[in-house]
């Protein structure tokens, strides 16, 4: 009965969702990336396909929205794990939330465009000297990843685009099988407001107090993992503020959602240690020292378990 209830959950939230704009031209991308990455080669055998998420949804409050209810997460493991798995040679779909960090943009201020750039005495402009070699470094390697067809970088904001988004890719990397991988680093809302019954117009604060009723999402990741692409490889997050419940609750997910994965990270300490669960041990895993990051070892540790999947399957 619970399996029939996510189904009948999922259909209801797809349907009465807001159309995504510009789907059929992220179809049109998605296929030619994954076209274009079946026919390269990797590191002892195909290339393999990693969709990376990032960044927290937005639940809008209002149609035309002007209030919307946020997820924090800065995007910050995502796009530096997104730089780990180009590295190890895998193609990425980067699906992010708009305004979150990007790819090799860690070393830049957080205006790049005014704080890296400056006029010269005749009003061109040029890259400050102090950012010359990090502005240059970020340009090489952005490039060189999406003209090389190794890179697609596709944004949302709110749950609605995320999840229509989510299922284009999931439908499109199905192809490839046991080489795709999913890593689900975003930080999805658990409530949201169903479009059918949402304010069209900004809410009216003169109206008094808000009261207002949030239905739940979906559990997305059994149909994922079940429906969309059921023969890739899992990895999914665990984000608590109390770490007396945090790898209970990663437990708990490992096996609710047949996951392959779980990384269990607390908010406190979530830059310096991640516990990577799954179903025969859990690992601490360490950054070397403050100049490194957390996601290195992690990286090369699940690009050595997505090795053992694909052997075995």
């Amino acid at each position: 009965m619970d399996a029939i209830s996510n189904v009948d959950e999922t259909t209801s939230f797809f349907d009465s969702a807001p159309l995504l704009k510009d789907a059929d031209n992220i179809s049109n991308k998605l296929t030619q990336f994954i076209d274009h990455n079946s026919f390269l080669s990797g590191s002892g055998g195909p290339r393999r396909v990693v969709c990376v998420t990032s960044g927290g949804t937005t639940v809008p409050l209002e149609q035309r929205c002007v209030r919307y209810i946020d997820n924090f997460s800065s995007g910050h493991r995502g796009a530096t794990s997104t730089e780990y798995f180009l590295k190890s040679g895998y193609s990425v779909v980067f699906l992010y939330r708009r305004g979150t960090c990007q790819p090799y943009c860690r070393a830049l201020p957080d205006d790049p465009l005014l704080e890296c750039f400056e006029f010269t005495d005749d009003f061109c402009i040029q890259v400050q000297e102090s950012h010359s070699e990090a502005v240059k470094r970020a340009i090489r390697e952005h490039h060189a990843t999406v003209s090389g067809g190794f890179l697609l970088k596709l944004p949302f904001t709110t749950i609605f685009e995320y999840l229509q988004i989510l299922r284009l890719i999931a439908t499109s990397m199905k192809i490839i099988g046991a080489n795709g991988m999913f890593y689900l680093a975003a930080a999805v809302s658990d409530f949201y407001v169903p479009w059918e019954s949402m304010a069209v117009h900004k809410i009216q604060s003169a109206s008094g107090p808000l009261d207002m009723r949030l239905a739940q999402v979906p559990k997305m990741l059994s149909i994922l993992r079940k429906e969309w692409a059921p023969t890739a490889f899992y990895v999914s997050f665990k984000l608590e503020t109390d770490k007396e419940i945090l790898l209970e609750k990663a437990d708990t997910s490992l096996k609710r959602y047949k996951m392959h994965a779980v990384v269990a990270n607390e908010l406190s300490t979530r830059k310096e240690l991640v516990i990577l669960v799954t179903n025969t041990a859990k690992v601490s895993v360490y950054r070397e020292n403050h100049n490194s990051d957390v996601e290195s070892p992690l990286i090369k540790l699940l690009v050595d378990k997505h090795s053992t999947f694909i052997n075995n399957t």
